[in-house]
């Protein structure tokens, strides 16, 4: 018996864990769980509070994380909001959340951001404008033309804006992409600064994009996977 518990002390002192510790983690644990029947409500948190603001009765967070499922997000967004005609509802009975994290994120910033790094973001989403068949030169989810040749099915950000969507931006993710187009030399937090400087319309950033999904569901919104 001595020679197992020595080790498993060893262990959890290395951690930085004594047995004070575990109970007064316990006790913690305790008193954040809810007492019996009582039902458990999430901590609020001011930085969320922009996803209470959005007018609507009926909420939706859409999240997005690959190149092709911004497009998605974009098609079932608007389905959304065209499909309400049977219920008597208007734009404004919906709050519609589009997340855009991960691979997706490059999306949430304008022609600018695409115009002047189209090249090296479109070899790192490993995807391209399929009108020029070459690594896009403008956010091709806010332009005309394209059709079914994209996931959005010509629904532009643009549109939806007018409609009322809010768009959330991953945080992480775009400091991760102005660290892959500094590379070794770059400057990555004069990038990110660009990129901040030319975000979509009606966005917000979160600190990343898995925290603003699950934000949003703790308030009420139900989420749609675009993929």
């Amino acid at each position: 018996m001595t020679e197992r518990v020595a080790p498993r002390r060893s262990f959890l002192t290395g951690l930085g864990i004594s047995a004070l510790g575990i109970g007064a983690m316990s006790a913690v644990a305790e008193a954040q769980a809810p007492a019996a029947g009582e039902r458990f409500q999430p901590a609020r948190h001011a930085a969320d509070d922009w996803m209470d603001q959005i007018p609507g009765r009926h909420r939706v967070v859409i999240d997005s994380v690959t190149p092709d499922g911004a497009g998605s997000a974009l098609l079932f967004a608007n389905n959304l909001y065209d499909n309400q005609k049977g219920y008597s509802l208007t734009d404004r009975d919906l709050a519609i959340i589009v997340v855009m994290r991960h691979f997706a994120t490059p999306f949430a910033f304008t022609d600018a951001i695409w115009t002047k790094y189209g090249k090296p973001m479109g070899e790192m989403l490993k995807f391209n404008d399929p009108n020029t068949k070459q690594p896009p030169a403008v956010n091709v989810y806010n332009g005309a033309g394209y059709g079914m040749a994209l996931t959005n099915f010509g629904t532009t950000i643009d549109a939806l804006v007018k409609r009322g969507t809010r768009f959330a931006i991953c945080d992480a993710a775009t400091h991760f992409v102005a660290m892959q187009l500094a590379g070794q030399a770059g400057n990555a937090d004069a990038i990110y600064k660009e990129f901040a400087a030319a975000t979509i319309p009606n966005s917000t950033f979160v600190p990343a994009g898995v925290v603003g999904v699950t934000r949003a569901q703790e308030r009420g919104y139900s989420l749609i996977y675009a993929g």
